[in-house]
């Protein structure tokens, strides 16, 4: 990469150049990884999807290079700011080499199925990769990757030795992306392990990258606190949190959600760890309803600990507010079927809903109950999932023991 515009070769356009206003010129500098489209000042030429935009400061000095998007709000996902360099092989060799070295020492045989790039916080904007044990799923959240996928598929394939390599898009760039020969063959339902526990991951049309590793850590805390206990896991989805407190000794679990495939998808989970002489001994029970009119109601039913694991609220800033208050109503509902000494574990993955504005309020819900409590532990993201920007944070989690 060159500071001065360059040519592609002869008939090619000049690269293309991109001057910010002076506060996204900071932003940039500070190391934000995106470039919002009223934040771009001038570009000497129109830009397809995909191609590298140079971004220049107020100084005519090379500040950044990043993939263009004309189509997206986040018009310039930054790949590298601070000296030229060159995009290339090399570049991204070095870019997978690091996010793997990041994760060294994170797992042992015992879990194989983790996050291996984590999108703009390993510095691979809008891409994503998950293991599940011999199957590799990377994930497009933008149109900008779409004539690099074979040379990026080839080389997580040549690096990280997969049996198969499974390429999936997220909602909004998948009718712009027109290379389908990527898609892998794979089995729907691949089998791997997390913490010695067996789960399946549906790769090819399950929510996310076929399952939700993010929550790891706060099943293994579930795991810890669930002996002896009569559990709720609403909007339990596949099962995870239950299986693991199963596991860890609860007397019972009852999955919670509207959806009879989720429900499916958690009763294989259980009979994959049948073998686990808790898991085969822990009652259970599936409920298959609306998660928010089920707590709002069934004022009998009372459990030991209760996890809240709702859908993101909040997919775009200006459902901020009313999440918030969802968040609150949510687990002032949650709080009603806990039994004396029960354990409410709340959770949001709401990016555009902030750590401090989540907790409290579950806070505010957890003191207008009138029962006296204890927080005793809140959680953020995972390391193999973890977030080096703001827009990045979006996973957290508060426990509360009541008296």
């Amino acid at each position: 990469m060159h500071e001065s515009p360059v040519t592609k070769g002869e008939g090619s356009p000049a690269r293309l150049r991109v001057r910010l206003t002076a506060a996204a010129e900071k932003h940039v500098r500070s190391g934000h990884p995106w470039v919002f489209s009223d934040s771009v000042r001038e570009q000497n030429r129109e830009g397809e999807a995909g191609e590298l935009a140079v971004i220049y400061d107020r100084n005519d000095s090379f500040l950044a290079v990043g993939f263009f998007d004309p189509d997206s709000p986040i018009r310039v996902r930054i790949l590298h700011t601070g000296k030229p360099l060159t995009i290339d092989a090399k570049f991204w060799r070095e870019r997978l080499d690091a996010a793997i070295q990041r994760r060294d020492g994170l797992f042992d045989e015992r879990t194989t199925g983790y996050r291996i790039i984590n999108g703009e916080s390993d510095g691979w904007p809008g891409l994503v990769l998950d293991r599940y044990d011999a199957t590799l799923v990377m994930k497009i959240y933008t149109a900008a990757w779409r004539d690099r996928l074979e040379e990026i598929a080839g080389l997580i394939r040549e690096r990280l030795k997969p049996a198969r390599v499974v390429l999936r898009y997220s909602r909004n760039v998948e009718e712009r992306m027109a290379i389908a020969d990527l898609k892998a063959k794979a089995d729907d339902k691949v089998v791997f392990l997390e913490n010695g526990l067996q789960f399946e991951a549906d790769v090819v049309r399950g929510q996310k990258t076929g399952f939700f590793l993010d929550q790891r850590e706060n099943r293994r805390i579930v795991e810890s606190l669930a002996k002896g206990r009569t559990v709720l896991n609403a909007f339990s989805f596949s099962g995870g949190f239950s299986v693991y407190a199963a596991c860890g000794g609860a007397k019972s679990v009852s999955d919670l959600d509207i959806s009879a495939h989720a429900l499916e998808s958690a009763r294989r989970n259980f009979a994959l760890n049948d073998p686990d002489v808790n898991v085969a001994t822990c009652q259970r029970e599936t409920i298959q309803a609306d998660g928010f009119e089920w707590l709002a109601g069934n004022a009998g039913r009372r459990f030991d600990l209760i996890v809240l694991d709702p859908p993101s609220l909040a997919k775009r800033e200006s459902e901020r507010a009313g999440a918030i208050r969802a968040y609150g109503n949510l687990a002032g509902d949650g709080i009603k079927h806990l039994s004396r000494d029960g354990i409410l574990l709340a959770c949001s993955c709401s990016a555009h809903v902030s750590a401090e504005e989540f907790f409290n309020a579950v806070r505010t819900a957890a003191t207008r109950s009138g029962r006296r409590f204890t927080e005793f532990q809140t959680t953020r993201h995972a390391p193999d999932h973890h977030a080096s920007f703001k827009e990045g944070e979006y996973l957290k989690g508060i426990y509360l023991k009541f008296v």
